[in-house]
Formats: C-alpha cells, structure tokens, sequence
C-alpha cells in the first residue's frame, strides 16, 4: 500500500527537508496528489488553452526566428520580429541559434540523470548541506511560503568561471551545462545588442556585463502527475533577471499570459509555446522591462504538469550583479514623456522578489511608479 502523506509534517520531511522531491512521492507509488499539492481553482491550468486559439500576430510572434538571417540580406526583417515579440508578448523561439543540435540532446539527457539519481545522492546538494555554494538542489519555488506547493524539483548552477563550475557542478551534467551556457550566452549578448540599439542605446560591454553578470544554468525536472488538473508545475510568475535562454523537451507545457491591450484590440489570454526542434525560447525579464520603461514585456508565465511522462526543461538567466542600479534609460523616459518606473538597486528587488511565493508579475511593483 502506498503512503498518503496526507500529514504536513511528514510531506515536508519527505520531500523537502530529506531531499526526495516530487521524484521521491512518484516512485512511492502514489494514487492521488498530496493536498498540499492541490492548487485554487483560479491557479489551474485549463488544458485547452493553447497557441492554436491565438490570433495570426500572436501566431507570428511565436514562430520560431531564424538568427543565421541576422547581418545578411534580411537582417531588418529578423530584428523586426525580434521586436515585436519583445514589445507584444515578451517570448519568442529561435532557430540556427549556434548551438549544436547534439549538445541540446545530450544537455535534455544529463538532467535525466542527475534527477533519476538516488536521493540520498541528490540530497548532497540541499541548502544547508554545505556540499557546495555554487550548487542547489531543491523542489516548488519557496516551499515554507507557498499555500499550494509546484509539482517540480530543480537543481540550480550558479556560474562563476570554468574551474569552478567543473570542479562543483554535478558531473552527471557539468560539463554539457557549461558548454550551454557559454554558447547560449553569445546569443544573449547579440539579442541585447538588438534591444538596446532599438531603444536608442549602444549597449557597451562594461554595460552588458553589469546587466549579465549573474549567470545561472537550471535544470527543471517534472514527474509525471497522477492529477495534471489539480496541480501546477511553475506557479505565475515573471522572470526577475534580464534575459532568459530556456531550452524545453518534446512534451512542452510552458504558458504565457498576453496581456490586454486597448489599441490593437488584443485580449487578455493565456497562450502555450509549443516545443519546436532544437528551438529555444527567449523571454524577457523583469530588469529589461524596467529599463526600456515597460516597452520591453517580462511576461507572467507558468507550466501545466502531465501524466504523460516525465519533463525537463533547462533554462539560463542571465541577471544583473546586485549592486546595479537599474532604472528606465533617460532617452526612452524622454521619447515617452513619463518614467513608468523608479531606479533600484538590484540587491534590494532580488531580495524582494525572493522573500514570497510566486505571484504573478507583482514584483514589479516594487519598481513601479504609480
């Protein structure tokens, strides 16, 4: 008979404190989800929401862009696409980014076996376990905080440089999340270069460090969930660095909220951004949307959970260092006629982003100017 962990207590020791995670309730041999797992009704994720609803722009915003166009004949055309998805909905997909085609298997591959490990081989990696500062291995957001906990567990790889990362980072996946990270990140500082020329801005490498430099490769693991209809994988949230790189797999399940916009007509809606081969997904974070004075959409997005099988995903965030400052650039500020937002220090936005559960795109707040 299987356990019910209908205690709060004993699911907490189970799964977050003894480092077994969702994994670890799955290979249980659970029936149903734990109550703590049951999300509000106004969390859930309708499963027929999805991009075929959307309209042609949101069509277009969504299909992949080809980077190998950028510098040849058609290079407007690839930046007015990126733009425009940027401006619109805050993601967008890429295409013959660089990055080979084999490096994104093998990186798909490795997170498999770091999260089909044993969990006491994991559990090295909890906070708290002193194994490593540049490694942690946990499950949901912020399980102490959260009413309903995220159907998902993660490991998270902070980058400092090579030797460290090869000498901390677990060697099932260190060295195939770092060659993802380094290649994904000349597609970040190219993008960059693209969105800041577009608010009017030469994006100088002193500046592009300080947006970028924090850098974090995630591997998000999600078991396959007795009660998809019940549970959520990523509550709603919005990213809190500058620009995200996320690679998914083939069984997808990543959502994002178009919001409404009184011009165009477009009404608010939840879209999802199917999985397209050797594709990554783009999207737009929190300090890009403060600094382009909300021109640039960090878009409230979350994941829906399957019975399917199990699903990874492996984003990389860039993120300004915390002693930036960041605020709306004085030439957009102008070309507006009102700053939207007020300059932070971005120590002091982390640590309120940080401090609670998911919640949308309320941490913005803490910037807005209303």
């Amino acid at each position: 008979m299987s356990p019910t962990f209908d205690d709060t207590n004993t699911l907490f020791d189970f799964v977050v404190r003894n480092g077994n995670g969702v994994k670890g309730l799955v290979d249980s041999g659970i029936k149903n989800v734990p109550e703590k797992y049951i999300q509000p009704s106004s969390e859930r994720i309708n499963k027929i929401v999805g991009s075929q609803n959307s309209s042609s722009g949101l069509q277009q915003c969504i299909s992949p862009i080809d980077l190998s166009l950028l510098d040849g004949p058609n290079h407007d055309e690839v930046v007015k696409a990126i733009v425009n998805a940027s401006e619109r909905i805050g993601f967008f997909q890429v295409v013959n980014h660089g990055i080979p085609a084999d490096l994104l298997e093998s990186l798909k591959q490795a997170a498999h076996q770091f999260f089909t490990q044993p969990p006491d081989e994991k559990a090295i990696y909890l906070p708290g376990e002193g194994r490593s500062r540049l490694v942690k291995y946990g499950t949901s957001f912020s399980p102490e905080k959260e009413k309903a906990l995220e159907w998902k567990d993660y490991l998270n790889m902070v980058y400092t440089n090579d030797a460290e990362a090869l000498e901390h980072w677990p060697n099932q996946c260190k060295e195939v999340a770092l060659r993802y990270l380094k290649s994904s990140y000349k597609i970040v500082k190219k993008l960059l270069e693209i969105l800041f020329e577009n608010l009017g801005e030469k994006l100088e490498d002193s500046r592009l460090d300080s947006l970028t430099g924090r850098k974090l490769v995630n591997m998000l693991f999600y078991p396959p969930c007795p009660n998809p209809d019940l549970t959520v994988g990523v509550g709603r949230h919005s990213d809190i660095g500058t620009l995200t790189v996320l690679l998914q797999d083939s069984i997808g399940g990543l959502h994002v909220k178009v919001e409404e916009d009184v011009v165009s007509g477009q009404k608010e809606e939840w879209i999802e951004i199917p999985p397209f081969p050797n594709a990554l997904v783009i999207n737009i974070g929190d300090a890009l949307q403060i600094i382009s004075n909300g021109r640039y959409i960090s878009a409230e997005h979350r994941v829906r959970t399957t019975s399917k099988g199990s699903r990874v995903s492996i984003p990389f965030f860039t993120i300004p260092t915390p002693t930036e400052k960041i605020g709306p650039l004085p030439q957009v500020i102008k070309h507006d006629g009102v700053a939207r937002y007020r300059e932070v220090l971005y120590q002091e936005y982390m640590n309120n982003y940080f401090g609670k559960a998911h919640d949308g795109k309320k941490s913005l707040d803490f910037a807005r100017i209303n």
